[in-house]
């Protein structure tokens, strides 16, 4: 063998590593163009950031100098690398609206719409795996007919809709469940964040009572959510399990003479949880960034929440810093599932 050839097999790249170098050029530029359209839509928004920020009785001599002091006079892409280089040290800049440091406002608001949408995920799995899988096995039959009726609703119902008539019947007629809010005023300030999870902390620290308060305020509107994530994710279920049960693979299988239960569950149902994964995981994805109304119609002190106020009050620092951190946050999920993909189907890597 020549001296060519062994260098050559020397310097061969193991597919992993391509693989991970991939995904890593990927997320990059993946991050810098949501970075630019963020920092592009706050130049070409009708709101004068100087204005926001020194108010409209200022004069032209503190106008000047605050649109000098923010960069405003440095060429465009001047600014975005600016941009660039406070977002990357977590600096989204001052919120105009609340006075704070908007990674402030965001840590505080964030785990508030990642308890919502975490119950509202769980709820759509433990019940929408079941449903499709069921629809799949009894195709044709009433159950699979309720099954797609249940899709078809959550696909077509207006989600404010939903959420009055929850509200109506459930809080205002029934009074099954506590009203609008994280927490009951009574409540409020007990609990410690440590986790910033509601649940998780007061149950650490042996709040039962506001944990009671805090579940009966965030089960109606996680219970809308989890039903919207569950007309997704049974409707995939079922469509991935109908094309499993017609491989040949489970006609051989019941000719053994498996139970039902094993060719279902034991054959069937692994070869589609690496497919599941990735639907569960954008179906997350999808209510931490869109129960905006959601939490609006709830008054839930969520992300959604906070930049919809932002934005009424032109706040675009605000606004630009949540679009930010919901969009990183949807890319890192996306990686997740890949990562378990490949974990769970070696195939892949």
């Amino acid at each position: 063998m020549s001296d060519s050839t062994t260098g050559a097999a020397a310097l061969t790249i193991p597919p992993w590593i391509k693989k991970t170098l991939s995904t890593a050029i990927t997320v990059i530029f993946t991050i810098l163009g949501l970075l630019f359209v963020t920092f592009m839509i706050g130049r070409v928004m009708p709101v004068d950031p100087v204005l926001a920020v020194i108010g409209e009785r200022a004069t032209q001599a503190q106008y000047d100098a605050t649109y000098i002091a923010l960069g405003l006079d440095k060429p465009l892409l001047v600014q975005f690398g600016i941009y660039l280089g406070d977002v990357l040290q977590g600096d989204f800049g001052r919120s105009i609206r609340t006075g704070k440091q908007v990674s402030e406002d965001l840590a505080r608001a964030f785990p508030a719409t990642m308890e919502l949408a975490t119950l509202g995920t769980l709820i759509g799995v433990v019940i929408g795996v079941p449903l499709g899988v069921l629809a799949a096995v009894k195709r044709g039959s009433w159950i699979d007919q309720i099954a797609r009726l249940v899709g078809l609703v959550g696909y077509s119902m207006p989600i404010f809709w939903l959420g009055l008539m929850g509200l109506l019947v459930f809080y205002g007629i029934l009074g099954w469940v506590a009203g609008p809010g994280r927490v009951g005023i009574f409540y409020q300030g007990i609990v410690q964040p440590q986790t910033g999870l509601l649940l998780v902390d007061s149950l650490l620290q042996g709040q039962f009572a506001v944990f009671r308060d805090a579940f009966s305020h965030i089960i109606l509107p996680a219970s809308l959510l989890g039903y919207f994530s569950l007309a997704y994710i049974s409707r995939m279920t079922r469509s991935f399990m109908l094309e499993q049960l017609s491989a040949e693979y489970v006609t051989t299988a019941r000719v053994k003479g498996l139970s039902e239960w094993e060719v279902v569950w034991r054959h069937a149902f692994r070869n589609i949880r690496i497919q599941l994964i990735t639907v569960i995981a954008l179906a997350y994805a999808n209510l931490l960034e869109g129960s905006v109304l959601t939490e609006i119609i709830f008054a839930w002190p969520g992300i959604g929440q906070y930049i919809t106020t932002s934005l009424l009050a032109n706040d675009m620092n605000s606004v630009l810093g949540g679009t930010v951190v919901i969009g990183v946050i949807f890319v890192a999920l996306n990686i997740f599932s890949d990562l378990l993909y490949r974990f769970f189907d070696p195939r892949s890597k």
